[in-house]
């Protein structure tokens, strides 16, 4: 196929799973997937860069496994843990009858975590390591060998090897820098909010039924808000989405002086957000 046949596949699959992309995201997620390298997407928190894994997924035809990262993650969470009460059953079984027991660490006793089972996995899945920036810099490092030798290593088990190569996306709201060690062994996609036009084909794909001039009003008005400097909590294109639902449970016909001070908490999930917003006569100006 085609390189240029085959972006327009893949744009067209992310488009049947209601993710609008641009050619930028699908050229990087197309190239990355190809090459089998980790994607790393960086981008302000709600801009939708957890959805770019989940579309591929079901655009792949593979199963999502996920990783949400957070403070203090380690490697009992992420990537393996052994089943101890199974193995004090066995020990107590083994005591009462005598007989010594071993294996203890063999593979009956092994449960998996996410990244132990993307890599057993026998058919290839996409594996979504969230929020990186969230984990510890420790965690980070351990991460390290997943992604350059794709594979793990247990010290009581041993190294275990990928039985199928994942596709690995990594997202950061870049809240800590995260290592260069790390980034070397991505791709990398920065992520903006989308402008108007593509908001407003979110807008009507993921809520049919919407009137396209009040997807558009919605659209420019969450875009203001973005630009604002009195709004600390951006909203996010799920916001966006929000508003838009509630003024269509509302029956309201465009967004105006009524319908937008009503409804605003859908876009604005923060009550200082609110005040300084509603105190602002440019905001209904711009509505106008």
């Amino acid at each position: 196929m085609h390189m240029r046949e085959a972006l327009e596949a893949l744009k067209q699959k992310l488009n049947a799973e209601d993710y609008i992309a641009d050619d930028a995201l699908v050229t990087t997620l197309y190239i990355a997937a190809k090459l089998n390298r980790p994607l790393l997407i960086e981008g302000a928190a709600g801009v939708g860069k957890t959805e770019v894994a989940k579309a591929a997924a079901r655009g792949l035809g593979r199963e999502l496994v996920r990783l949400q990262c957070y403070e203090g993650l380690d490697e009992s969470k992420a990537l393996y843990e052994w089943n101890y009460q199974k193995q004090l059953l066995a020990i107590q079984m083994g005591n009462r009858s005598g007989q010594s027991v071993n294996g203890l660490f063999g593979e009956e006793y092994l449960l998996e975590r996410p990244l132990l089972k993307s890599i057993r996995s026998e058919e290839p899945v996409v594996l979504l390591v969230d929020e990186i920036d969230k984990a510890d810099a420790e965690f980070e490092a351990f991460l390290l060998e997943l992604l350059s030798e794709m594979q793990v290593t247990i010290p009581e088990y041993g190294t275990v090897r990928a039985r199928s190569l994942p596709f690995i996306v990594l997202t950061s709201n870049h809240t800590r820098p995260l290592s260069e060690a790390l980034r070397r062994r991505c791709a990398y996609l920065y992520l903006e909010y989308p402008d108007v036009a593509r908001e407003v084909q979110i807008l009507t794909k993921k809520l049919p039924g919407l009137d396209e001039a009040l997807a558009e009003q919605v659209a420019r008005a969450v875009a203001w808000l973005r630009a604002s400097e009195k709004v600390t909590k951006k909203p996010s294109v799920a916001e966006s989405l929000d508003w838009a639902e509630a003024l269509m449970a509302l029956g309201a016909k465009e967004l105006d002086e009524e319908s937008a001070p009503a409804t605003l908490g859908f876009a604005l999930k923060n009550n200082d957000d609110i005040r300084e917003i509603m105190a602002d006569d440019d905001f209904i100006r711009s509505l106008l």
